[in-house]
């Protein structure tokens, strides 16, 4: 009678214990994860705007509501820009939009498409950056990140004051912001006196005389309200963008890796190589409405094409085979890099 007694309750107990682990298993299934996001520019702004807010927007339908992505905007959870990417390698937050650049020489292997005359469009050489992350950099510059994103802007155009850039001998004595490491040092080659510093810097910058001009696409040049602080913009003809600077949509690996798997495929499949080209080509196509502006203005729109280009073209030279030397000195093969990455650029624009 006791055996018997015995294995009912033993019956009954593990009844229950499975009936308890289908509901553990179905709140595990269920679970709900909020992940905070941290970018450095105004809401309004294109970017946030038009590709953080929709992505966000469109991951948290995907989802059911169970992703859910808080965007905290123009670094309102504190500290700076270059600081963004350290923000989430430590989980101070989980997403962030940066710039691999605003950290020199860290993130070397995604330098290659911000050297001069590289970019032709910014959809193709987005595509041909993320094909790149995955070949080379996954596994190297960004193993400590979980990347959702890697993208560039439309080609880069010289803002200054007063005259301007209407020729390479223009750039000398001229204090320029620039974006990144390699982009300084098209600037020094140029003759300028480069001045490194993160975009929200550059209104009060221009403002206050700290700098004569800043390098910036089109497209964000609204938000930083360019048009009235400057009075010529320097475009350049030719298939090939002067310059454009790389971006990346970065995420803490072990929260990543945390998430419940089903959660995870819907991170993925609305990240990766297509979401990177649609940011890409957003950002150039917000260069018109940008450029309008100026248009509609008293200011000048110089363009330096043809036979002008000639000398520039050197510049770049120059600081192409500086960057090839000083990525051996690292243990990367840079020509080896700067032709996949040029093969790649012409594979995705065509």
């Amino acid at each position: 009678m006791l055996n018997r007694r015995f294995l009912i309750n033993s019956l009954g107990a593990a009844a229950m214990a499975v009936a308890g682990l289908g509901v553990a298993t179905s709140a595990s299934f269920a679970q709900e994860v909020t992940l905070r996001m941290h970018q450095f520019l105004p809401p309004q702004a294109n970017v946030p705007k038009q590709i953080l807010f929709p992505w966000a927007e469109r991951v948290e339908k995907a989802s059911d509501g169970r992703i859910k992505v808080e965007i905290f905007s123009a670094m309102a959870l504190g500290g700076t820009p270059p600081q963004l990417i350290d923000q989430v390698r430590d989980g101070v937050v989980d997403i962030a939009w940066t710039l691999p650049g605003y950290s020199p020489g860290r993130f070397p292997r995604t330098e290659v498409f911000e050297l001069p005359f590289m970019m032709t469009n910014a959809e193709a050489a987005s595509r041909a950056y993320w094909e790149l992350f995955e070949d080379e950099m996954k596994d190297a510059d960004f193993k400590d990140f979980h990347i959702l994103g890697a993208w560039v802007h439309g080609p880069g155009v010289i803002h200054a004051k007063g005259d301007g850039v209407r020729s390479l001998a223009d750039m000398n004595g001229k204090k320029l912001r620039g974006p990144t490491r390699v982009i300084n040092d098209l600037l020094k080659e140029a003759g300028a006196t480069p001045v490194g510093m993160p975009v929200p810097a550059i209104p009060e910058a221009l403002s206050k005389g700290v700098i004569d001009g800043a390098v910036i696409p089109w497209e964000v040049a609204p938000a930083l309200k360019i048009v009235e602080l400057v009075d010529t913009h320097t475009e350049f003809g030719g298939d090939h963008a002067l310059y454009t600077a790389t971006f990346v949509l970065a995420m803490n690996k072990q929260r990543y890796d945390a998430m419940p798997d089903d959660l995870k495929a819907i991170l993925d499949a609305n990240t990766g190589a297509e979401f990177s080209a649609l940011a890409g080509r957003f950002m150039q196509e917000y260069d018109a409405p940008g450029r309008k502006i100026a248009e509609e203005s008293d200011n000048t729109l110089a363009l330096i094409d043809g036979d002008a280009l000639a000398d520039w073209h050197k510049v770049a030279d120059a600081v192409t085979a500086r960057w090839i030397s000083e990525m051996d000195a690292k243990g990367i093969d840079g020509q080896a890099l700067l032709d996949k990455a040029k093969g790649l650029i012409e594979k995705n624009s065509m």
